[in-house]
């Protein structure tokens, strides 16, 4: 058996509404017949329909690829992604949401770039939003946190001011990730549709670039990220954002070495304070729903060491 070039891997949960329209896009794939590849599903034990669907259409597969499943009983955005690495047989793994769409050329543009920069760890798509309602007014604002990307060019993100690519449509290097991903992440990510802290990928790609691996963003590779009605209510934005804030320090500490971590807390603790104090004072008069999303997000990461720490806290007393 020849070996696997590139693993499509995809956590799903009770996701037999939007499975199809992913995996009929994958099965249209284009120019991929020098590529060998392979589609993985990490069922995060749907308790729907899942099953059925993933079995009717194994039976109906390429015959020049293969579509496996595997069962992962303990659910989280982090233990899949783990589990898929772990499954995977592909020198490099796509990630894919169940509610991503990508291009016909996905495949053939991400396995492109890869042989065409051997340096880099990894890489994130262009992502294009697909809203089933027309989102809130100024929604652009935080448009990216949901996530979107639509930058024309590509580039890599040399410095800490570009942040990082987000799990949807990301690409690594499975060796590269198996070497320096290492030990337990702080950030476990969505556990089912359940808000726990966000931003899990971003954690392990700090750790790729610290091994002085290159992250990339490659625009000519894109998804269509499929944003439902209740992602846009005022009630779930809000706790969405406050969520995201509460990650920060996470990702804060992780670009500084750590005997400069001290000496930052206090100047990123007073910067957040006056971050709030003049968001506050620029909108006093502003009552609209995102400018109360910016907020949240500000108090979160005002917020974030503290509860890390708790987070770490608890978790180690439970380990005892």
């Amino acid at each position: 058996m020849l070996p696997i070039d590139f693993t499509v891997a995809i956590r799903v949960f009770n996701a037999a509404d939007r499975l199809p329209s992913l995996l009929n896009q994958l099965r249209s794939q284009q120019h991929t017949a020098s590529i060998c590849w392979e589609v993985l599903i990490v069922d995060n034990n749907s308790t729907d329909n899942t099953a059925e669907i993933i079995q009717k259409y194994q039976a109906q597969w390429l015959p020049c690829s293969e579509l496996r499943c595997v069962l992962e009983p303990q659910q989280g955005a982090v233990i899949a992604r783990k589990r898929a690495i772990q499954e995977a047989k592909g020198t490099f793994i796509g990630f894919l949401d169940d509610d991503n769409l990508p291009a016909l050329d996905w495949i053939e543009k991400a396995y492109k770039f890869a042989q065409n920069h051997p340096r880099a760890g990894a890489f994130g798509s262009r992502i294009f939003p697909d809203y089933e309602v027309e989102p809130p007014q100024n929604f652009d604002r935080i448009a990216h946190y949901m996530p979107t990307m639509l930058r024309k060019e590509s580039f890599q993100y040399d410095t800490h001011l570009r942040g990082m690519p987000v799990g949807a449509g990301l690409v690594i290097r499975r060796q590269v990730w198996l070497d320096h991903v290492i030990g337990t992440q702080i950030i476990q990510g969505p556990v089912g549709r359940g808000f726990v802290l966000k931003g899990e990928e971003i954690e392990a790609l700090w750790k790729i670039k610290a091994a002085n691996w290159e992250i990339w963003y490659n625009s000519e590779m894109s998804i269509v990220h499929k944003i439902p009605k209740w992602r846009l209510e005022a009630a779930y934005l809000l706790k969405f954002f406050k969520v995201i804030g509460l990650s920060q320090h996470r990702f804060r500490m992780l670009r500084y070495q750590p005997w400069q971590r001290p000496f930052m807390f206090p100047l990123l603790f007073l910067n957040d304070l006056k971050k709030i104090a003049s968001h506050q004072f620029k909108h006093r008069q502003s009552s609209d729903l995102i400018t109360a999303c910016e907020l949240q997000f500000f108090i979160g990461r005002l917020l974030s060491p503290f509860y890390i720490w708790r987070q770490l806290f608890a978790s180690g007393n439970q380990s005892n």
